[in-house]
């Protein structure tokens, strides 16, 4: 089976499937304390589910996570993408970067990316993030992305906040 996942490029940054190779830093980023905001610690072996888990999610939806590379180094930067895990209200546009990675607004470019190419391609329009309380950071991300408080709500018997962001092709 041939994986049909589109990879594109920003400025900084490129957007592609994820891959074997890309598993060392995943697991360094789930192992740590920050992956506590996107389900982790995990373990190496519960990452490998993960890896494996973002690859189903583009053969049972038609979408899922990007892998975001650093073009000037060919760095691990992160993660990016729309996902909507059976019991889930709705797809969600969620991100996470990895550590060093921070405030050099890679997190805004490849989620800007992500949400007009998945609106534009996928129909994917005027989704959710599912934010923490806690998570200030990515609550700062997503009012920057435009994205505003919709109402309180779970996912995965956890508390969050549920941020909507605004529709791309209705702006354009």
């Amino acid at each position: 089976m041939t994986l049909n996942i589109p990879t594109f490029e920003t400025e900084n940054l490129i957007l592609r499937g994820p891959r074997l190779d890309d598993m060392d830093a995943f697991a360094d980023f789930m192992r740590s304390p920050r992956s506590h905001l996107v389900g982790g610690p995990k373990t190496r072996h519960e990452t490998w589910r993960g890896l494996a888990s973002m690859l189903g999610h583009w053969v049972l939806r038609g979408h899922g996570f990007w892998h975001i590379v650093e073009k000037s180094t060919g760095k691990s930067v992160g993660n990016c993408g729309h996902i909507n895990h059976e019991g889930w209200d709705e797809p969600e546009l969620g991100w996470h970067v990895y550590e060093g990675f921070e405030g050099r607004s890679y997190a805004f470019e490849a989620a800007t990316a992500a949400r007009e190419y998945a609106a534009r391609n996928f129909g994917l329009d005027g989704v959710i993030s599912y934010i923490e309380p806690e998570n200030t950071r990515s609550i700062k991300l997503a009012k920057r992305l435009g994205a505003v408080f919709e109402r309180e709500g779970h996912v995965i018997d956890i508390p969050c906040h549920i941020y909507r962001h605004p529709k791309i092709l209705e702006a354009t």
